[in-house]
């Protein structure tokens, strides 16, 4: 399996982009990972990266981004922090990821079983770490409601869901840049939620404007 050349990338669209993870993940689960020479990968990727898609997960230990999606060196973009939450210093990553780098896909990856998401609904305090939890004060207030009708456990499932959606938002939100892209059919963005039980990812939202735009294409030629 050779590295991900900037031809590839500049040939996928974000919808494709989003099958080559979906597939990656497949692999992952069925134990049947590409074979890759990582010391080739990092010899090809010195003069340049060409990642195709950029990701927003938890930095739990067992979220490993690449090997959820069975990427390589070079294939994509991993920025981590508790709870997957969003702050400034994160879109503007995401901004260079997607309008610098050429990436076509943005995924926001939460988890089963999440501490910080378990934190945030017990409301701890500990540290600068308060302030983190802080950020995921939004989908506690959007599924109140489910913290009467379930247990403990699933309630902190209902929330990291909602979390990955908020993040979601937050991200067209803060960046115009981003936004306009997404507009413009030249970024897509994704939610999922990555199970530790079983390593598959299920996915609870898929943005494409990239298919509005193509109809548009279509009815004015």
């Amino acid at each position: 399996m050779r590295t991900h050349t900037k031809e590839f990338q500049q040939n996928l669209t974000p919808i494709d982009a989003f099958e080559v993870l979906k597939e990656g993940n497949r692999r992952f689960i069925n134990n049947l990972k590409l074979n890759r020479d990582l010391l080739q990968q990092m010899d090809e990727t010195a003069g340049g990266q060409y990642p195709f898609a950029v990701t927003l997960s938890c930095m739990d230990s067992r979220t490993s981004i690449e090997h959820i999606f069975d990427q390589g060196l070079g294939d994509i973009f991993s920025i981590r922090i508790a709870g997957n939450v969003v702050n400034e210093d994160i879109v503007g990553s995401i901004e260079y990821a997607c309008k610098v780098a050429g990436s076509k896909l943005i995924v926001v990856l939460g988890h089963s079983k999440c501490g910080a998401i378990k934190g945030a609904c017990d409301a701890v305090e500990m540290g600068s770490l308060t302030g983190l939890l802080e950020k995921v004060k939004p989908a506690l207030e959007k599924t109140a409601a489910a913290a009467k009708e379930t247990t403990k456990e699933q309630y902190a499932e209902v929330v990291a869901q909602a979390n990955v959606l908020e993040s979601m938002r937050e991200i067209l939100e803060k960046s115009a840049i981003l936004r306009n892209m997404y507009n413009e059919g030249k970024i897509g963005l994704v939610g999922g939620m990555y199970h530790v039980e079983n390593g598959r990812v299920s996915f609870i939202r898929q943005l494409f404007a990239e298919e509005a735009v193509l109809q548009e294409e279509k009815a004015s030629a």
